[in-house]
């Protein structure tokens, strides 16, 4: 903030000892008081803004070609130096035949309300949407994600994973849910439930996402930095898991396969890198899961039990 202008004080012309305050007035002594307080009130009032809550709606919408490069910027945060290719990735997901997958976007402010706030109405925000991956072999991106997972996968996961990815006769679906961190999981039951309605009427015009009989999801989770510390802390002597996207513990929790891997090398703290929990510092990771679709109905059961308004 710019200080005001202070009056010069007028002294008599008599020089002071060496290092003595120059004389002031009453006016003056005013003055740099009124900006004191100023001051204080301003640094009261940025505390306010800091720990202010803004309320904000969210709207859901298809996914179309308009969200090509809010949709890439949500896979690079999820995929960070992973070498998939993010550009095609998002092209077959908006280019499949039916469409299956959601975008969420902040709702525009009215005319009448006082918040003085920029809304990009074709900003991203979060969005959902699946892949059937044995139907895509042989498009690049697809195999890049197969194999990435599998050479990060637990050795004695390998075989058994990479036969059900190359299973004709079980397709298996790359599930995508992605959002920002700062965006409440409330949204992510409708999303969900429109999706399942998605897949079912795909399922019913004989579509490829609608005949997938397990789902493959790749989820940003944390543990505690320090193992040793962190396995004292569960009961059953493994690191507690926290899910950054905090509905995908239920799928978790009906997982027939599940294994994480480190991604601390990879991550910065604008995509996803240095977190704490109630100043604990955490390591980022990814959880791969592999979910049977015949387990969605519990699951959505649980969704709607733990996130509905």
């Amino acid at each position: 903030m710019a200080s005001r202008p202070k009056r010069r004080a007028l002294g008599n012309g008599v020089p002071g000892p060496p290092g003595a305050p120059a004389p002031r007035d009453e006016e003056e002594e005013e003055v740099e008081e009124e900006e004191e307080d100023e001051e204080e009130a301003s640094d009261s009032d940025d505390d306010d803004v800091v720990g202010e809550e803004v309320n904000v709606e969210f709207e859901a919408y298809s996914i179309s070609a308009n969200d090509y490069a809010g949709v890439k910027k949500l896979l690079q945060q999820l995929f960070l130096k992973a070498p998939v290719n993010t550009a095609e990735l998002t092209d077959l997901l908006i280019g499949q035949s039916h469409i299956v997958g959601s975008v969420i976007k902040q709702t525009g402010v009215s005319e009448d309300s006082d918040d003085d706030v920029d809304v990009d109405e074709d900003e991203v925000f979060g969005f959902i949407s699946l892949l059937n991956l044995t139907e895509r072999q042989g498009a690049p991106c697809a195999e890049q994600i197969q194999e990435w997972i599998l050479s990060c996968c637990e050795k004695d996961l390998v075989e058994r994973l990479d036969k059900l990815l190359r299973d004709s006769a079980q397709p298996v679906g790359l599930l995508l849910s992605e959002r920002f961190i700062n965006v409440p999981p409330q949204v992510a039951l409708p999303m969900h439930q429109q999706l399942q309605k998605e897949l079912a009427e795909a399922h019913k015009t004989n579509q490829p996402c609608g005949k997938c009989s397990f789902y493959l999801l790749i989820s940003k989770t944390f543990v505690e930095a320090g193992t040793a510390r962190a396995k004292e802390r569960s009961s059953q002597g493994q690191a507690e898991l926290l899910f950054a996207n905090a509905e995908e513990e239920f799928f978790y929790e009906e997982a027939t396969l599940k294994f994480s891997y480190s991604v601390l090398e990879e991550s910065d703290t604008r995509l996803g890198g240095r977190w704490s929990f109630d100043d604990v510092p955490m390591k980022p990771l990814r959880t791969v899961m592999l979910v049977p679709a015949d387990r969605m109905g519990a699951i959505m059961g649980r969704l709607r039990d733990h996130l509905s308004l």
